[in-house]
């Protein structure tokens, strides 16, 4: 066949905006670029601009969006009495405000999470540490937005009824969304739970950061009980479903080893027109052991059969040549010559076959499922079964409302099938999602790594979690994962038959957000005073060890938080040496030709020292330049 050339260069115009696409899906509207906001994407400043564009506009959305592409001047410090397996363990905990640490997960997670589970505040009136209720005063909304001179003169149109109840709310999610898509794989997908106070406006938002042609699903997680709301009793939920990017997302494997039997026909169209096939004697079966079938037969989708169609014992009898519209035709070619046969999606085509009618029937291993989009709770549970499960570990309910572990780890098995992969909930709560990864990585051997993000928000005084000690989430979510992790276990111990749980991960690291490692070296002339100098000294702050500078360290370069930690004493000194060589780190003071050499033999891929590791500048000198023979040196 010769292909007729179009004699066209190349549309660098489509080409160009493909890879805007690629880089700032917010920025599409229509299959159109929106110039304007490209521009505040690539600035320092809030821009003005009074285009009309079909889009989501609030007040403060320009704010939010600068927010997100701005840096922030924090770390992360490690809490090893409040962690498990503080070493070995590749499971994080996190304790900050979770915009924060979304920024400085930016690097070392880049494009590696397999998914995203969040529950945010659903914009309900209620108070909430994340301002759940972001319902601004009247007076303060018209503030904010230049409604009133400071006469009280109005100076255009009042615009309050659309934007005060919901601006801060999509601020907050819009800044921390548009964090968490980069740390998603390509092929990657976040569920986020949301109820119709927002969901309208959730989903309008995921279209500008995702991008609409990256929507998966909108499911309906149905309650079975619910509250009446208005005139009807509201008893579901939503979970929006996108992903990073549709076109690498495959479809969700299915590991049950059913099979699929389904009729080979389709009804003669032109779409779909009729052709022959010839099937050799003894070449496919009948389920009707012995019969005989000439003319046309079946309904809508029919089959020509021009002769006879004669099964003996089951087996075609003779040669036979059937006119029809077939529904996967070429597969049914392959199968007759004998070779291994797939269908569209990969699924292993095991035989063709005809029926008692003589229609033609596939029979296909379920290699794929295509769960229904409403989610029952028989299956998935409800936020009954959620308080259940916590009942199960604390005997009271020190969380209401906690989604079931049954949802999480449908969610989970769905999308991270390889089972090693990293699961991400940043609105953690009570830590249902790390709870669900390891009872799934439990009962199907995965090493499912998960990290949990949650605000230390105050447990009411007068709640049953204040009143058993627990004074804030952060602490309730860390001794779930403690307790689940152990009753897992025991579960294990009592059942019929018990599985090897011995590389089970049910530890976790505890990390805390804090300010910078180093100290601020920048004054005004005017502040600058010898003792100041003195201070000075030492570019690290002083209440900082040197477990707190690695985890700063592995930030600043981007490195995994989760990678295993090995401590080695060498002359007195501890150097740090993380997994797979990745980094070998040493915060010590004056430290010896023998450490230099020990961190040498190592053949790490970096190495991190501090200045003051060294008695003088020679000293440095002469260590810097031998180490960097193996690889690249950094100094703090």
């Amino acid at each position: 066949m010769i292909k007729k050339l179009d004699m066209k260069t190349a549309d660098k115009v489509e080409s160009n905006i493909e890879q805007i696409a690629q880089l700032f899906p917010n920025v599409m509207s229509e299959g159109k670029v929106d110039f304007e906001l490209l521009k505040q994407m690539l600035s320092d400043e809030v821009l003005d601009t009074d285009d009309e564009r079909y889009r989501l506009d609030w007040v403060g959305k320009k704010a939010s969006l600068l927010k997100a592409n701005s840096s922030i001047n924090k770390t992360l410090r490690p809490c090893k009495e409040e962690s498990v397996d503080f070493d070995t363990t590749e499971n994080l905990y996190i304790e900050g405000d979770n915009f924060e640490v979304l920024k400085l997960l930016q690097e070392s997670y880049l494009n590696k999470v397999k998914m995203i589970y969040i529950d945010p505040p659903y914009n309900t009136g209620k108070d909430f540490v994340y301002k759940d209720n972001f319902t601004q005063s009247k007076a303060d909304f018209e503030d904010e937005i230049g409604l009133r001179d400071e006469d009280d003169n109005k100076l255009f149109k009042n615009t309050d009824s659309n934007g005060r109840f919901h601006s801060d709310w999509l601020s907050m999610m819009y800044e921390r969304l548009l964090v968490s898509r980069d740390l998603l794989k390509d092929d990657g997908v976040i569920f986020i739970s949301i109820d119709d106070n927002e969901v309208h406006n959730l989903r309008k938002l995921c279209d500008e950061v995702f991008g609409e042609g990256n929507f998966v699903a909108e499911l309906i997680w149905s309650l079975n009980s619910g509250t009446q709301a208005g005139y009807f009793t509201r008893s579901h939920e939503t979970i929006l479903s996108y992903a990073k990017n549709s076109l690498s997302l495959s479809s969700f494997k299915d590991f049950s080893g059913g099979t699929i039997k389904h009729g080979a026909l389709k009804k003669i169209s032109k779409v779909n027109p009729s052709s022959d096939i010839l099937f050799p004697k003894g070449c496919i079966e009948c389920e009707d052991k012995n019969s005989l079938f000439t003319g046309t037969i079946g309904g809508s989708e029919k089959q020509f059969i021009k002769g006879e169609m004669i099964f003996v014992n089951g087996v075609l009898d003779k040669d036979v040549t059937i006119e029809a519209g077939w529904a996967m035709k070429n597969q049914v070619l392959s199968w007759i010559k004998g070779k291994e046969t797939h269908d569209s999606k990969g699924q292993k085509v095991i035989r063709f076959y005809f029926n008692s009618q003589g229609i033609l029937f596939y029979e296909k291993e379920r290699g794929t499922q295509h769960p229904k989009t409403v989610l029952l709770s028989e299956s998935v549970g409800n936020t009954r079964r959620g308080g259940q499960d916590i009942l199960e570990l604390f005997s009271e309910k020190v969380m209401d409302f906690p989604k079931p572990i049954k949802l999480i780890n449908f969610l989970t098995s769905l999308i991270a099938q390889s089972k090693d992969e990293i699961i991400l909930d940043f609105f953690s709560g009570s830590a249902t999602t790390a709870h669900a990864v390891m009872q799934l990585n439990a009962e199907d051997g995965g090493n499912r790594k998960h990290i949990c993000v949650q605000i230390p928000e105050l447990t009411d005084e007068k709640s049953e979690a204040y009143k058993a000690g627990y004074k804030n989430i952060c602490e309730i979510g860390k001794e779930r994962i403690r307790r689940a992790g152990k009753k897992i276990l025991e579960d294990n111990e009592s059942s019929k038959e018990p599985k090897d749980l011995s590389n089970l991960d049910i530890g976790f690291r505890v990390l805390k957000i804090d300010s910078s490692n180093m100290k601020d070296v920048h004054f005004h002339p005017n502040k600058l005073s010898q003792d100041l100098f003195a201070e000075l000294e030492s570019n690290i702050k002083e209440d900082r060890d040197n477990l707190d500078l690695l985890f700063g360290v592995m930030l600043d370069l981007g490195v995994e938080l989760s990678l295993k930690i090995t401590p080695k004493i060498v002359d007195s000194k501890t150097i740090y040496i993380l997994e797979n060589k990745e980094l070998v780190a040493c915060f010590e003071d004056n430290i010896s030709l023998e450490v230099i050499e020990e961190i040498k033999n190592q053949s790490p891929y970096k190495i991190v020292l501090k200045d003051e590791c060294f008695e003088s500048d020679k000293d440095k000198i002469n260590a810097v330049e031998s180490l960097s023979k193996v690889c690249s040196v950094s100094v703090i």
